[in-house]
């Protein structure tokens, strides 16, 4: 079960836009921004100080008075693990939150779009903490993780995969079985192969921002057995 935190409340104001503007709620880069049109003003600004510049929701002149308007709830963060497999093709999955001081568990159905990346943010509107004086609930937020891959590591959309060959197959070269995440194909190593060096499969990656997607690269890894490194060692010393 994922951990779940509530995100502040108070909104961090952008720049007025003249007919509209916008507020980023959260606060920070990876807050949400919420579009608004007409008087200048977020529906929730109004809201909150009394639907005008010169009124204030907590009693008038002064602060210190309990707010009597409506308030929106509290919105929730919680970290979902996602799969390489599931970023490339999408996926539907049972996502259980338990909020703090309760013994209920709550189950939803969240969907995985295609695509998925790292630190993006699935919002399930509506399933955040209630309201308070008939305020409408937050939203529920889930910020994706890439789970660890035991064949890649993800740069970007591309895939790198590390592969070992023998001195013998770098210099002569082979053909090797390499995996995927469709499945394993058949991929040549030239002759004259060095340590580090990078062969592309095109495509082979994850979906990127456009829709294309990346590459797989697959890694030369040079395996000298231990004895000939002990030999060499040794005929350096000589």
């Amino acid at each position: 079960m994922e951990s779940a935190r509530r995100l502040p409340t108070a909104p961090d104001w952008g720049a007025q836009q003249p007919g509209g503007g916008y507020y980023r709620y959260g606060g920070g880069d990876g807050g949400v921004e919420f579009e608004f049109n007409g008087t200048g003003f977020s529906d929730f600004f109004e809201a909150f100080f009394g639907g005008g510049r010169g009124h204030s929701a907590f009693g008038g002149a002064g602060f210190g008075r309990r707010p009597t308007t409506a308030e929106r709830g509290s919105d929730v963060e919680a970290d979902i693990m996602v799969t390489l497999e599931e970023a490339l093709h999408g996926s539907t999955r049972t996502v259980s939150l338990r909020r703090g001081g309760s013994n209920k568990l709550e189950t939803y159905q969240v969907k995985i779009p295609r695509g998925v990346r790292e630190g993006q943010r699935i919002r399930l509107a509506g399933q955040g903490e209630a309201g308070e004086r008939g305020g409408k609930k937050g939203d529920l937020f889930l910020r994706v993780r890439l789970a660890r891959h035991p064949d890649f590591t993800v740069e970007g959309s591309d895939l790198i995969h590390e592969v070992k060959i023998a001195p013998w197959q770098a210099v002569l070269g082979t053909e090797l079985k390499v995996p995927t995440l469709e499945g394993s194909v058949r991929m040549k190593i030239p002759p004259g192969t060095q340590a580090g060096q990078r062969f592309r499969l095109r495509e082979r990656g994850l979906p990127g921002v456009s829709g294309k997607r990346g590459d797989l690269y697959v890694v030369a890894q040079i395996n000298i057995p231990k004895k000939s490194r002990t030999a060499s060692a040794k005929s350096g010393a000589s």
